[in-house]
């Protein structure tokens, strides 16, 4: 037998290759396919079965791409009317070599997910593993807000799905879950990427409580977010994407071409660090470093707009393609070749925008200065801990309540490190605010005995 996991940095995405004696099935792939061809070819086989566990609302899923290369077929839960594919009926059973897969249905995240039952022929038939989708992740369970007006049912049919359905499977069974840690599927799990379902009974917080109308209030009582390109997602995933744009129909753009682009409506999107974005940057960008890009490029970047990149290295362009691509931002014009240099040089307006120690903050509120610390982080990480008197926006509802800024202050964008303050220090100029800085460091500074921090 042979399984590997594949994971899509950023979104903390995963997907599986599974099979044996040369045949393989895929679950949950992502849209640039070529690393599971890859891993097939190391392996001597072919891939013939592709499954989703369920409409994936982050992310682009690659299943149409790779079944045409391939010839596999796709699999999906039969709940949803999906354009493509072939519906996955409770107890239908794919066998790949010594390799049996059963389909388990698992509802709660959505009415049509999906769990895949491993078990190796080889050595016996007791489950060895089990694909959970977003049902049940390691140290959470998926979210159920995504049916306004039926979240309380959904909760109750997820507390089904795992108490009734998935923990029966037995302790032994390794849970293959398709998001870890920094997911937006899910709230508060592990760093781990391995378990099992007799661990995550013992430990998993969600799997604590006491009934399962506790379970379901539980659930109602979680903070989600719901970025913009969600609902795209969810229409991409359902009727199937678009055909994929090859990165060598992007195009090296010079300085006054980008600059003509940007007045034609390009938007120009910065995937610099924060310190690099702030020494110098082009007038009316959006900055989103690269590490950020798959989390919050869906909050501000239109999918039906043109976008021009603008990176450190040919190596950071390539990765931000990758990054939209997933995403479903196909509309990746190209990027300014050398970057900030050439614009620069060719005496193109660039503008900076100040930066501040966190000790110098924390002086400047000791004496009083009238100032606004905008702090963007989540609402759960700003309760936990944050500056004495900073206002709290949600970086991904600042554009819709920047009205909420008081005018005639100077403001200073705050978060976890400066990466996300970054991004609000972009907007905030867009939106004409210009006398805005950034706290590199942020509370990660500030909580190394630079500042007072308290918690609501």
């Amino acid at each position: 037998m042979f399984l590997e996991r594949i994971e899509n940095p950023g979104l903390a995405q995963f997907s599986y290759i599974v099979g044996s004696e040369g045949v393989f099935a895929v679950v949950d792939p992502r849209r640039d396919c070529q690393v599971y061809l890859d891993i097939v070819r190391s392996q001597g086989g072919r891939i013939t079965h592709i499954f989703e566990t369920h409409r994936n609302e982050d992310f682009v899923v690659g299943s149409r791409e790779l079944a045409e290369i391939t010839g596999a077929g796709i699999y999906h839960g039969e709940e949803l009317d999906f354009a493509y594919g072939l519906p996955a009926r409770e107890g239908d059973e794919f066998h790949l070599g010594q390799v049996r897969l059963k389909v388990l249905k698992t509802p709660g995240h959505t009415p049509e997910s999906i769990s895949l039952v491993i078990h190796d022929l080889s050595t016996g038939d007791a489950p060895i593993g089990v694909f959970t989708g977003d049902a049940l992740f390691i140290g959470g369970s998926g979210r159920t807000d995504f049916y306004p007006g039926q979240e309380e049912e959904m909760a109750g049919q997820l507390y089904d799905s795992i108490f009734s359905r998935l923990l029966t499977l037995g302790d032994q069974t390794v849970v293959y879950p398709a998001h870890g840690a920094g997911s937006a599927c899910g709230e508060g799990l592990a760093e781990r990427k391995f378990s099992t379902l007799g661990y995550e009974r013992l430990c998993n917080p969600d799997l604590q409580a006491q009934s399962r109308e506790a379970f379901i209030q539980a659930k109602q009582g979680e903070e989600h977010s719901y970025p913009p390109y969600f609902s795209r997602m969810e229409k991409y995933n359902l009727d199937g994407p678009p055909a994929i744009v090859p990165f060598n129909s992007l195009q090296p753009m010079g300085a006054e071409d980008f600059g003509q682009a940007m007045q034609e409506g390009m938007l120009a999107l910065d995937v610099r660090s924060p310190e690099a974005y702030c020494g110098a940057f082009i007038p009316g960008s959006l900055s989103v470093p690269l590490d950020m890009l798959p989390r919050y490029a869906g909050w501000f970047v239109p999918l039906d707009q043109e976008v021009g990149l603008i990176a450190e290295s040919h190596r950071d362009l390539d990765s931000a393609w990758e990054y939209l691509l997933r995403l479903g931002f196909d509309r990746v014009r190209g990027w300014l070749e050398g970057g900030l240099h050439e614009w620069s040089v060719q005496g193109k307006r660039y503008e900076h925008a100040p930066v501040v120690f966190a000790g110098e903050l924390q002086k400047r509120l000791s004496s009083g200065e009238d100032f606004t610390i905008l702090d963007v982080r989540t609402r759960k990480e700003f309760h936990k801990a944050h500056l004495p008197g900073a206002q709290h926006i949600f970086l991904g509802e600042l554009p819709q309540r920047m009205q909420e800024i008081g005018p005639g202050r100077p403001v200073t964008a705050f978060c976890g490190s400066g990466k996300r303050a970054v991004i609000a220090v972009s907007l905030l100029r867009q939106h004409g605010i210009r006398e805005v800085e950034n706290c590199l460091g942020s509370i990660q500074a500030c909580s190394r005995s630079l500042c007072e921090i308290v918690s609501s």
